[in-house]
């Protein structure tokens, strides 16, 4: 099983992960993109992305608006797993959103 990381540990993640925050056992980043085809484009790269790794994390649609969350759900918190899958995320992000108008 994965190992949890320690309070100091998600920290330092969450100091190097732009957006993220520490929520309930999980890392959560909240996003609103353009436009609902381009939000479910980033959730269709994230998907691919997640299902090769075999890590998946919850996402929240809701319009043009995302929230992904990571968690490792049979080691009941954050583990090194997640904090690599929100450093995949950002990337999506970052190559495929634009802000709303």
């Amino acid at each position: 099983m994965p190992e949890l990381l320690s309070d100091e540990d998600k920290g330092k993640a969450l100091g190097r992960l732009t957006d993220w925050r520490n929520d309930e056992g999980a890392f959560a980043r909240t996003i609103e993109l353009a436009n609902f085809p381009q939000a479910i484009q980033v959730v269709n790269r994230v998907a691919e992305i997640a299902e090769n790794d075999n890590h998946h994390p919850d996402i929240d649609i809701r319009w043009r608006t995302l929230t992904f969350r990571c968690t490792t759900h049979s080691a009941g918190g954050v583990t090194a797993s997640d904090v690599s899958l929100a450093e995949e995320i950002n990337g999506v992000i970052d190559a495929i959103a634009t802000p709303p108008e």
